[in-house]
């Protein structure tokens, strides 16, 4: 059965500055892995403190949220990326961020699992049911491949596509019956449907049909969805409109493929942002089918001032308008930290937003 819960976080954690430090200065695997070991028996300790029903590792043995495949995979070069522009969160100001992203250049090949060295230690370790993140293959399209260099591997970004799903969708069958009971794929590129700019940009550079690529892209994640439906282990997706140090690239609300999305992805939660005026209303949220749960994104792991609960609960009740209450659930908008650096707040303030979603959801729902 799917887990009931209704306080839930998106999985990456701020990493402390030791942890920051041992990565820049490249120490010894060895050393390193006993470092992460510690920390994140920390932060294992501090969900459990606060009250979360699910644990996650915090992705500290990751570089961003994407490395878990980049690292196992080989066929991408980092030397190079596909330019983007990314957006203060307080305006409009366009910018650059640091490139997480590397372009294919060469036929993928897996040579070893996606979170082999991650999922030992927490089912030793976790206090609770774990939680696992995987990116989406709808991320690689978009980011890593680049004309006239991958298209000498696959012939567009559609061949791209299947063979990322190909490889996540093997690799996820056997982690699904490892011993984890909460699978979440983090898909920030379905953000591109929901904003003008970033679906011409899909015509012009990507050179792909918009409604033709979002039919392959549900078709991969579905793809994956399959190969990890197994008893006792949730599966969520989780959509983002960038969150790379504090910025974003994308807004708008879910209006336009709100009807494809609910009913089409098989999966047994949503964890929608919806921290400010770039997600749009909660009106979409009336086309969700019954036995699906929407994870409202309602705290902002971007900004470090504390929500007011009382704006929380006042946000929940505007959303039970358009679906019912025990299909509702609270968390953070996204991760703290998709890439290494982190968010700009601080770990204290990550913590008091993560005691809030607990503090608020027993107060709505009544967890324990």
């Amino acid at each position: 059965m799917p887990f009931t819960f209704h306080a839930d976080h998106v999985g990456s954690f701020l990493r402390p500055a030791e942890l920051l430090e041992a990565r820049r200065a490249h120490l010894p695997a060895a050393e390193r892995h006993a470092l992460e070991d510690r920390q994140i028996l920390r932060v294992l300790e501090r969900q459990r403190e606060i009250g979360f029903q699910v644990f996650t590792d915090g992705e500290f043995r990751r570089t961003n949220f994407m490395s878990d495949f980049t690292d196992a995979v080989e066929g991408f070069n980092f030397g190079d990326a596909v330019v983007r522009r990314w957006s203060e969160d307080a305006g409009k100001t366009q910018q650059s961020v640091s490139s997480i992203n590397g372009v294919v250049t060469a036929p993928l090949r897996q040579r070893q699992p996606l979170t082999g060295h991650e999922l030992p230690f927490m089912r030793e370790h976790a206090p609770g049911p774990i939680k696992i993140t995987l990116p989406s293959a709808t991320q690689f399209p978009a980011i890593s491949f680049k004309y006239g260099i991958t298209d000498q591997a696959y012939r567009d970004p559609y061949a791209l596509l299947e063979a990322v799903a190909q490889i996540m969708a093997a690799d996820i069958h056997g982690l699904a019956t490892s011993g984890i009971s909460y699978l979440q794929i983090d898909a920030p590129r379905y953000s591109y449907y929901l904003d003008p700019k970033w679906t011409a940009w899909m015509e012009q550079e990507l050179r792909v049909d918009p409604a033709q690529m979002l039919t392959a892209s549900l078709k991969a994640d579905n793809a994956c969805f399959a190969a990890a439906r197994h008893p006792g282990v949730t599966l969520a997706i989780h959509l983002c409109r960038g969150n790379n140090r504090s910025h974003w690239y994308a807004e708008g609300g879910y209006d336009a493929i709100a009807e494809r999305l609910f009913h089409e992805l098989a999966v047994d939660r949503f964890l929608l942002e919806y921290d400010d005026e770039r997600s749009g209303t909660f009106e979409p949220l009336r086309l969700v089918p019954k036995g699906k749960t929407v994870v409202l994104g309602l705290v902002s792991s971007k900004r470090p001032a504390l929500e007011r609960k009382e704006n929380l609960l006042r946000r929940i009740d505007e959303a039970a308008q358009f679906l019912p209450l025990e299909q509702l659930a609270l968390s953070p908008q996204c991760g703290f930290a998709s890439t290494m650096e982190g968010n700009l707040l601080t770990e204290d303030e990550q913590w008091a937003k993560l005691q809030l979603v607990v503090d608020t959801a027993r107060e709505v729902w009544g967890d324990k």
